[in-house]
């Protein structure tokens, strides 16, 4: 590689601001891996290695946090893998959901169009009741009497 290398004094300083803006104990292995990066990325165009060290270690734990957020993905080592179950739903479980969604949007087509709007308002857009009400100039009474007709209506429209 190169003949770099950073000073001790400058090491323990960069190591604690590493430490004091990541707050993670392995502060030293992320100066050491954003290092490896730093000589092996080379050193052209970088003005300020501290300031490029510090910003590449703090990308590091950034990275190291989602990981152990997330979790690591452990290989399977049973013998057996078709015995492993697929968190995606079952074939059959899509095909009836996606029947009783078209079942539910044939029923809004049957809905007044001002019920429509209030209910698709509330339940798609997430508006409260409140602001269906102040939006369309009208009671907060009004919009629950749309919606709980509308939810009625498409409850049996559905069952049927």
């Amino acid at each position: 590689m190169t003949d770099w290398a950073i000073p001790h004094p400058r090491w323990l300083s960069l190591h604690a601001r590493i430490r004091r803006i990541t707050g993670r104990h392995d502060a030293e292995d992320l100066l050491q891996a954003a290092v490896q990066r730093f000589l092996e990325r080379g050193q052209e165009g970088v003005r300020n290695p501290d300031a490029y060290l510090v910003r590449s270690a703090r990308n590091l734990a950034v990275d190291q946090a989602r990981r152990e957020r997330h979790g690591a993905v452990a290989p399977y080592e049973g013998d057996d893998v078709g015995s492993v179950p697929c968190p995606s739903p079952q074939p059959d479980a899509v095909l009836m959901a996606r029947q009783r969604l078209q079942r539910l949007r044939e029923g809004c087509a049957q809905l007044d169009a001002r019920t429509r709007e209030i209910f698709l308002l509330h339940r798609l857009e997430g508006l409260s009741y409140r602001d269906i009400a102040l939006r369309l100039e009208i009671s907060v009474s009004a919009v629950e009497k749309h919606v709980s007709k509308a939810i009625g209506f498409l409850t049996e429209w559905v069952m049927d």
